[in-house]
């Protein structure tokens, strides 16, 4: 791993993530101490990105598991293969004894993996990405606790299972609910924000390379601006304004104006109350000021 904060920095930056100090520190240290990363934000702030990022540094796989409202033990940690154990029943009823029989049947021959499972018998170190845990309910969460806690899961046929390798764990949350003390305990935490318009320069720069200085300064400035001052239902995220960007670029455009922003809108603001609201709120030329730094009319 790198053995810096500037190191790490440096390695981010080499995958296409901007970071400031606070977020690099924060990420040194939950791979320096091997515990999870909670990290809490608005969708498409970053989070995820996090998690990909870092299984390319360390050039290793990343295990996902996608959160949602009623996710169970059995899809995220393992199943039993049903089908081949009724095929080993058929097989064996007359020769193998019972007892026996049902040893076999509940060994790891019939085990399917799943994310967690995966991630704790990996024969390297893994990244595991638990992507948006706030979707579950908390007897899911309250479940993971072994696992974050000792790097270990309990399988009841087969006993406690310990992770070869101690995975990197990230976990993200948009913030819907409130997570609990005891995950929260067992994490380093970290917020990301919006980015500033600074940082989101600097990230549309990495990301489209063929923009000039003087839109990629304009769609910064426009988003900071929206995001700022209008209540949107969604707010625009960065995959957003590096899409509206290379969108812009591609239709050979080199500044923002009124008619540029009416053609491409969709690909930044992705619910149709949104776009109304700037459109009739704010007004695509007061935008086109905003972007440029001028006072609204």
């Amino acid at each position: 791993m790198p053995n810096t904060i500037p190191e790490l920095r440096l390695a981010m930056e080499n995958q296409g993530y901007i970071s400031e100090d606070e977020v690099a520190v924060t990420i040194f240290l939950a791979l320096a101490l091997e515990k999870p990363l909670l990290i809490e934000g608005a969708p498409g702030v970053g989070k995820t990105e996090v998690a990909k990022v870092l299984a390319g540094i360390f050039n290793t796989e990343l295990i996902r598991l996608q959160c949602y409202e009623g996710l169970d033990e059995n899809k995220a940690l393992y199943e039993w293969n049903y089908q081949r154990q009724l095929i080993k029943i058929q097989i064996s009823r007359n020769s193998d004894p019972g007892e026996q029989l049902e040893r076999n049947l509940f060994s790891e021959d019939y085990l399917l993996e799943r994310p967690l499972l995966r991630a704790i018998r990996a024969e390297s170190k893994v990244v595991l990405l638990i992507d948006e845990v706030d979707k579950v309910e908390s007897e899911f969460e309250a479940f993971l606790f072994e696992l974050l806690s000792d790097f270990q899961i309990s399988i009841p046929e087969l006993g406690t299972i310990g992770a070869r390798h101690i995975p990197m764990v990230v976990l993200t949350s948009n913030g819907e609910r409130e997570l609990s003390d005891g995950l929260k305990r067992r994490c380093v935490y970290l917020y990301i924000d919006f980015p500033s318009i600074e940082k989101e320069s600097r990230i549309l720069q990495v990301k489209v390379p063929e923009a000039g200085e003087k839109i990629i300064a304009q769609i910064a400035n426009a988003a900071s601006y929206i995001r700022t001052n209008l209540n949107l239902r969604k707010k625009p995220s960065i995959a957003e304004t590096i899409d509206w960007t290379r969108a812009l670029i591609t239709l050979g455009e080199d500044s923002l104006t009124a008619g540029n922003i009416g053609k491409t809108l969709n690909l930044l603001l992705k619910n149709r109350d949104d776009q109304e609201l700037l459109k009739n709120e704010l007004g695509l030329e007061n935008l086109v000021r905003a972007a440029a730094g001028k006072n609204l009319v």
